[in-house]
């Protein structure tokens, strides 16, 4: 399918009028093994069409033979191939702007010297004042070292920008937060955390993205230990969170009660860590957990686990979660008839659903159903606002919570784009951190615009 593919072209074709040139153009894609995404009609004329048309590929050179089979269609011209993901981020997607036009010296006089000396002197006198005057109670710092980038591995921090981006748009889109991407040109725990610390009076909160396991574990409970604002670490909690809602959900739909089976848990990276620990702590019962790393597996274990392998997870588990990042590590043999599974890793999942289904699987789903975006906006946005020194297990148990409450039926997730969903999470985790008694501000719920 279109989404399964790793690359992505715009091509700009024009078709003689005339009937089966568009279908021997489609089928021309699917002789290849390629798909056809959106057709975006540009112009027409009583002797042809132009088109633009979303191609996916596997790679480079699958998008040639592509290319190719078009061009060779009959009664089709390509005139432009585009790439449209680069495109988009030509320049970055991100940019820091004025809130305030300075139209004129009076105005240039407040923003700026001299009338900017007494904001600074009120906030030395009483620190707690930084909320109110500055931008400090929206800003977000997303610090990497580019060590653990989506599946691609350690690219280092600079490769990582574009995902820090992307991150600080959804943040801002969202909700309304300012993310800051923190490129760290180190590797070192140690450097990392000094890094942090020193740049922790900028913001409200720290988000650390894409640190590899198992130097995240100790980075992001130090700085916690060190720093009187929430330090959370994305891929651990925020996957945890919306992974945890997705197996409520798909538990739900099959009819399977969570604190009654036996789970399991393959691959104990930094995101399969968390979501093994979430699901414990929420059912009571430990789960089984498989790595290829034994130091992986022993910290499972210390946190109440149960070291295992993969034959006996999916042998013995009615529920399944598989964090591997290893394409068709499950084989269908495997599936027992009503497991719920679900294959996490991207952009190819330990197995397709659609084949664990087939072999009996009572719900499977992979992780392009499941968005990380339904996590982490909410959750910082509401720890933000509750001026909440940290972010909870309950914390994010309420966001997890939300999720499941507005996936709508039919579905394994509420929509992301659903700006209602991000406000209900801050909301919920807000209202916990006062229940809680460790909010230092009344909630006052962000409002767009």
């Amino acid at each position: 399918m279109a989404w399964e593919r790793k690359m992505m072209r715009t091509v700009r074709v024009r078709n003689e009028r005339k009937t089966g040139v568009l279908a021997g153009l489609l089928t021309a894609v699917a002789s290849v093994n390629a798909s056809v995404g959106s057709m975006d009609l540009i112009n027409e004329t009583a002797q042809s069409v132009v088109r633009d048309i979303t191609i996916y590929a596997d790679d480079a050179d699958h998008m040639d033979h592509v290319i190719e089979a078009i061009r060779t269609n009959t009664g089709t011209r390509v005139l432009e191939v585009r790439d449209e993901v680069l495109a988009l981020h030509t320049k970055g997607k991100i940019a820091i702007r004025s809130r305030f036009p300075i139209d004129s010296i009076a105005t240039l006089r407040r923003v700026y010297t001299p009338g900017v000396a007494e904001v600074c002197l009120k906030i030395a006198d009483d620190p707690s004042l930084a909320r109110l005057y500055t931008s400090i109670s929206h800003m977000v710092a997303i610090v990497t070292d580019g060590t653990a980038v989506l599946g691609l591995g350690d690219i280092g921090p600079l490769a990582s920008m574009p995902v820090m981006e992307g991150k600080a748009m959804l943040m801002e889109t969202m909700v309304g937060l300012s993310g800051m991407p923190i490129l760290l040109n180190t590797k070192d725990p140690e450097e990392i955390i000094k890094a942090v610390y020193a740049i922790s009076p900028t913001f409200a909160a720290i988000q650390l993205e894409d640190i590899s396991a198992p130097r995240c574990f100790e980075i992001e409970e130090r700085l916690q230990a060190m720093l009187d604002i929430p330090v959370l670490h994305d891929d651990q909690h925020g996957t945890a969170v919306v992974s945890t809602a997705a197996l409520t959900v798909a538990a739900n739909r099959a009819g399977v009660a969570l604190d009654k089976v036996k789970i399991g848990q393959i691959g104990l990276g930094a995101a399969g860590n968390a979501i093994g620990k979430m699901l414990m702590r929420l059912t009571g019962n430990p789960v089984l957990g498989a790595d290829l790393n034994g130091e992986a597996v022993a910290r499972f274990v210390r946190e109440g686990g149960i070291a295992s392998n993969l034959k006996e997870i999916m042998a013995e588990c009615d529920i399944v979660v598989a964090t591997t990042g290893v394409p068709n590590l499950i084989k269908p043999e495997m599936v027992r008839k009503g497991q719920v599974i679900l294959a996490l890793s991207n952009p190819n999942a330990e197995i397709d659903p659609d084949v664990a289904l087939a072999h009996g699987a009572a719900f499977a789903a992979d992780g392009k159903s499941v968005n990380n975006v339904l996590g982490f906006p909410g959750i910082f946005r509401g720890a933000v606002d509750s001026n909440s020194p940290r972010i909870t297990h309950e914390m994010l148990i309420a966001a997890m919570e939300v999720l499941v409450r507005m996936t709508p039926a039919g579905e394994l997730m509420p929509n992301p784009l659903d700006k209602k969903v991000h406000q209900e999470v801050a909301r919920a985790v807000a209202e916990t951190a006062m229940k809680q008694g460790i909010a230092r501000a009344e909630y006052v719920p962000y409002v767009e615009g």
